[in-house]
């Protein structure tokens, strides 16, 4: 599991793999929702704007990915 900070209570699920340099862009991000299977805490996910919190679990592309806000 790999932790990926964030600045603030929230981020969406596109500028978190953004962040985590799964994909270079917004156009890219909806690509890969829409062919690889992602979860957010063991559910499926397909919004790229979907808002994660701290402690939020994100699997994808063999990557798991936990939200951490800091401060």
């Amino acid at each position: 599991m790999r932790d990926v900070e964030i600045r603030g209570d929230m981020i969406r699920l596109g500028q978190l793999l953004k962040l985590a340099d799964i994909v270079g862009s917004g156009g890219e991000a909806k690509a890969l929702l829409a062919e690889l299977p992602v979860t957010v805490n063991g559910e499926p996910e397909s919004r790229r704007g979907r808002q994660l919190h701290h402690e939020d679990v994100v699997t994808v592309a063999g990557d798991v990915l936990r939200v951490v806000a800091r401060g």
